[in-house]
């Protein structure tokens, strides 16, 4: 078989509860992650536009502290009382910087004036957004770099142009975003945390949940176990709306194979009555001495035999199959016990059981009580004076009940024989040679079957085994 399609196999065996909890698993990875993300990048852009905001607010500042020097040369000096006040500008290497660029007829960066902030180093302002800014004057142009300090910093520039002067001045702005990542990468990690917690307890809520509303499946199953077993007849209990219409299905389906049995019961006894009748007639007809007569003696007998042993074999089989069957060994071998005592105990032979009473077969007692009849009447044929019926559990659920005796037994050759269906070990005997078949048959149906071996008594033991009922 594929790997594949072994795959796909086990994919569908997958109990529902597994499957509702890996499909909310993978539902809860995707809210979690899409989250995370989502919320990480909604609050970067927040933070980013707050820093934005104040990076524009510093270069509306900056254009109002420049004015025009009066000598008609086109340069510019500041206002230092209209300049940005922040104390960080005089710190060097702050994380707060600005720049106010003179840019030439060529389009050259020129002089410019600074804070201590920014201190002897090259201005922070990447080429191309200086560029950038030239061909938009008047627009702001926003990026990202790293600034004085090795820090990374966020710019905003603009290029205006002013009175009595051609060329445009760039002014720049900018700040340190260390903690406007650090921010976001904090919030990142406490909103994994706390998404994660979530999912895992929800999951956690709903594998109880699932186990909760699961309970009457389970229970339902227990309770269609003990009508296998024989401990019920039929589903009781108050299940939930969605288990009850099952549970009452079930219960007619229970109901519909009695009726079947009890009508394959029927037809065998009728089909008994039917058959055994003629059967009688023509015996009886041929009451004489003739070959005729001898003949039509022992095919009837031989028909009558096979009459027996199919109808017996039918009825075990409908019986077979009736669900809820369960019987006690115990009950069912002491009254066979008492009855053979009474048969033969004037012949000296005395017969003894030990069976607990906790074991129960899942065979009805009318077919256990006539396998056990069949072997504990051959074993009381055979026996010199002892006969012990014991039961033990088996393995793989099986009951396993062992009839002893201490005879002159059977050997190997001679125990594969017995089983066989009109098989006469002892022609002077009375019976068809069809108790050991039938007892064989019945057993095969209740899902066991018999073993003939050496007893520990001496003689022969024969071993039934049948299916263990709870």
């Amino acid at each position: 078989m594929d790997e594949p399609q072994v795959s796909t196999r086990r994919l569908g065996q997958l109990s529902l509860a597994r499957r509702i909890l890996i499909g909310a698993l993978i539902w809860s990875v995707l809210i979690v992650v899409g989250g995370v993300i989502a919320m990480s990048a909604a609050y970067r852009a927040q933070t980013l536009s707050v820093l934005d905001d104040e990076l524009d607010s510093t270069l509306v500042t900056l254009a109002r502290a420049i004015v025009p020097l009066s000598d008609g040369s086109g340069r510019i000096e500041d206002i230092p009382e209209k300049l940005p006040s922040d104390a960080r500008y005089e710190t060097p290497l702050s994380g707060k910087y600005w720049v106010i660029i003179a840019v030439d007829g060529e389009g050259k960066i020129g002089d410019d004036i600074r804070p201590r902030s920014v201190w002897d180093g090259a201005p922070p302002l990447p080429a191309e957004m200086a560029t950038e800014a030239l061909a938009q004057t008047g627009a702001v142009i926003r990026g990202n770099d790293i600034g004085p300090a090795g820090e990374p910093i966020r710019i905003a520039v603009q290029a205006i142009t002013i009175a009595n002067r051609a060329n445009p001045i760039l002014l720049v702005a900018a700040s340190d975003r260390t903690q406007t990542d650090e921010g976001a990468n904090r919030l990142r990690t406490i909103l994994l945390i706390a998404m994660g917690a979530l999912a895992t307890g929800t999951l956690l809520a709903m594998a109880f949940g699932l186990r909760y509303a699961l309970r009457p499946l389970a229970r339902i199953q227990s309770d269609i176990a003990d009508v296998r077993d024989g401990r019920r007849a039929q589903l009781a209990g108050d299940y939930p709306t969605e288990v009850q219409p099952l549970s009452e299905e079930l219960n007619k389906l229970l109901e519909h194979n009695r009726d079947v049995v009890s009508r394959a019961r029927t037809h065998v006894g009728n089909l008994a009555h039917a058959l055994k009748t003629p059967l009688a007639v023509l015996r009886n007809e041929a009451s004489g001495d003739s070959q005729l007569d001898q003949v039509v003696r022992r095919q009837t007998e031989s028909m009558r035999a096979n009459v027996d042993h199919y109808l017996k074999r039918a009825q075990a089989a409908a019986r077979a199959e009736t669900l809820g069957v369960r019987t006690q060994v115990a009950g069912a071998v002491s009254g066979l016990v008492r009855m053979m005592n009474k048969l033969f105990s004037r012949d000296g032979k005395s017969v003894s059981m030990t069976i607990p009473d906790d074991l129960y077969v899942r065979a009805e007692q009318q077919d256990l009580e006539e396998v056990l009849g069949n072997l504990i009447d051959n074993a009381c044929k055979w026996a010199r004076a002892e006969i012990q019926v014991s039961a033990e559990p088996g393995e793989n659920g099986l009951i396993l009940i062992h009839v002893d005796d201490d005879g002159k037994g059977l050997s190997p050759e001679e125990r594969e024989q017995a089983i066989k269906r009109g098989v006469r070990l002892d022609e002077t005997a009375p019976g068809s040679g069809l108790g050991l078949a039938i007892v064989t048959d019945i057993a095969s149906m209740n899902g066991g079957g018999l073993v003939l071996s050496e007893s520990p008594l001496g003689g022969l033991r024969a071993s039934l085994s049948l299916r263990r009922a709870n």
